[in-house]
């Protein structure tokens, strides 16, 4: 899910932090601490951040989000997100990591300028922190996110979502993780327009990593992608 806005860059962005959100943070509180962020990083006055963060519950919209995809208006509050893809939910136990990268420049296995090659880092990350944790993950053709054998419905099920915009070749918005959130939840939508696959957990294959463990991971599998 990816939504761009291709515009001249500025200055390349410092190394990057990494900063833990306390407690749940408001969804507009976040986009405008985002879009503050991207603008300094552009600017050249702040250096690259990966943000994580937990969202009380809610439903946000990418730019390809369908109306009749949102099957239960009103449950929790819905965002436009400004980020490219269709519907997702955030809430609690469920890692949100937004990232925001100067994409003028090359980081790791990611080409400097390439949205796609961005995004295939993510996955791979996603894909590194999981295996750390004992899980097996892995992408799927034509279906962004990462997918996992569902153990309760057979088939396959979506562990982990992406979502990403870029301004100035600048990244924002990011990934998600579901570590233990209410699965239920994910039923007043239609998960990124995919009705043929649910949605699972950590908790909900049997793996009881805590928040900071999930966070522990991954911090240690963002080098071997994203570089130092």
């Amino acid at each position: 899910m990816t939504e761009r806005e291709n515009i001249e860059p500025g200055n390349a962005a410092a190394a990057v932090e990494w900063r833990v959100a306390e407690g749940l943070t408001a969804y507009p509180d976040g986009l405008a601490a985002m879009r503050a962020r991207v603008d300094a990083i552009y600017a050249g006055t702040a250096g690259e951040l990966a943000w994580l963060v937990e969202h009380p519950p809610l439903y946000t919209a990418g730019t390809s989000a369908a109306p009749g995809d949102l099957v239960a208006p009103g449950r929790f509050p819905t965002y436009a997100a400004g980020r490219g893809g269709q519907w997702t939910y955030h809430g609690p136990g469920q890692r949100v990591a937004y990232v925001m990268l100067d994409l003028a420049r090359p980081h790791g296995k990611v080409r400097p300028r390439d949205v796609r090659s961005y995004v295939h880092g993510l996955e791979e990350w996603l894909i590194a922190a999981l295996a750390s944790l004992g899980v097996g993950a892995e992408r799927r053709e034509g279906r962004v996110g990462i997918w996992v054998a569902d153990r309760a419905g057979g088939g396959e099920a979506k562990i982990g979502a992406i979502g990403v915009r870029v301004t100035r070749w600048v990244s924002w918005h990011g990934v998600s993780l579901n570590v233990a959130p209410e699965l239920g939840h994910f039923a007043g939508i239609v998960p990124c327009g995919i009705r043929e696959h649910g949605v699972t957990s950590l908790r909900a294959l049997g793996v009881a990593a805590t928040m900071a463990e999930v966070d522990d991971a991954l911090r240690a599998a963002w080098p071997g992608v994203f570089g130092a």
